[in-house]
């Protein structure tokens, strides 16, 4: 079962990065300023982390697998008809409609994790379909560079109708079903829910924090082919090659749990986020290459780290509210992916990538700061 959800994460949330590479491909194709071409992946994002809030409640009535399902029936079918408009708008439609039904999986996923499986495994799970959702940024990104550069950028959205389609057969046969919650009351209680842990002051901590991690971490791979290839001359292969590279910081994820149960929530919360730091802010300043792709894995690593560790004392945090407190969080991270691109490039028009790289570090340093304040669990 965990195998077929860190498949489901990684698959699914591939979605949301596969236009990063295509985002020079669409201007040049669309006639379009590399700003707006950045709203395919925008766009995404932005209904994405909003179907959170909608998806977990929904879950509940109608049961975890059938959410997951239906999610997956939307993809395979509106993920082919990407190919088929040749303007912006109607891309940046389809990305949306693309970005809620991707939405169903997260807050489905992470409720069943809580549900089916028992305590001890449950910590090291949530690693593993965290690892799925993180890992998704670098292979969306290689597969859609390499798909786009052998057969077109059509081809991308073809493969992943294919993908979605295969992972539906999985879930229908590996996926037990935990049954329909039948839970009382309505979306509008959830909303109040919602306000009720909007004013616990250690979440709102950790949310702030939350913001941060998607947010440095699309916008440092939405820079990170440009500068490898203005600084460094490297080729797209090459390119390719070094955002693959950065799935080895990813193999950490899986081991948050055993981290935390041996240093402590708070510790490696903070230590996460300094790697992070350490990484994006060498990253700025690197002229060696050997020495940059080292701190591209180190700073993958500390996001890695942290993400899984965050979900963990939002869970602690939200008491009663658990729920709620977990979907918020995955809406917050995931508006963090949305605003990481349209921040990014902002600053590469208003500055240079060493003002890019160094800011995002420093939205870090205060994330860093802010953990310091959190209770100590």
């Amino acid at each position: 079962m965990t195998m077929i959800l860190f498949w489901c994460g990684l698959v699914v949330v591939s979605s949301l990065y596969v236009t990063i590479p295509l985002v020079s491909i669409f201007a040049s194709e669309f006639k379009v300023t590399i700003a707006k071409a950045t709203l395919t992946s925008s766009a995404f994002s932005f209904f994405y982390a909003v179907g959170f809030l909608f998806f977990g409640p929904l879950s509940d009535r109608y049961g975890r697998k059938l959410i997951i399902l239906l999610g997956l029936i939307a993809l395979t079918i509106v993920s082919p008809f990407l190919a088929f408009f040749h303007n912006l708008s109607s891309l940046i439609v389809l990305r949306s409609i693309q970005g809620v039904a991707a939405a169903t999986f997260a807050p489905s996923a992470l409720a069943y994790v809580v549900e089916v499986f028992p305590l001890q495994k449950r910590v090291t799970t949530i690693g593993f379909v965290s690892t799925g959702f993180l890992m998704a940024g670098i292979v969306g990104q290689v597969f859609s560079s390499f798909m786009a550069t052998e057969f077109g950028w059509q081809s991308v959205f073809y493969f992943l109708a294919g993908m979605y389609l295969t992972t539906i057969i999985l879930v229908i046969i590996f996926l037990p079903s935990n049954g329909v919650q039948q839970k009382s009351g309505s979306l509008l209680d959830v909303f109040k829910q919602i306000a009720v842990v909007l004013r616990n002051k250690q979440l709102l901590m950790c949310y702030a924090i939350t913001i941060t991690l998607l947010l440095t971490f699309v916008g440092m791979y939405t820079t990170l082919g440009s500068y490898l290839n203005t600084n460094f001359y490297l080729t797209n292969q090459q390119i390719l090659s070094i955002r693959s590279v950065g799935i080895i910081g990813m193999l950490l994820s899986p081991f948050a749990g055993k981290l935390v149960g041996k240093f402590g929530v708070n510790y490696i919360l903070r230590s996460g986020i300094v790697m992070a730091i350490l990484g994006l802010a060498v990253l700025g300043v690197c002229t060696n290459l050997s020495l940059l792709i080292i701190m591209s894995v180190i700073f993958v690593g500390g996001i890695s780290i942290t993400v899984p560790t965050l979900i963990v004392m939002v869970g602690q945090f939200g008491g009663e509210y658990r729920g709620v407190a977990v979907s918020l969080y995955t809406f917050i991270l995931f508006i963090g992916a949305t605003l990481g691109p349209i921040i990014t490039i902002t600053l590469l028009g208003i500055g240079s990538y060493l003002i890019t790289f160094e800011t995002l570090a420093f939205l870090l340093v205060i994330s860093l700061v802010i953990s310091f304040s959190i209770k100590r669990l």
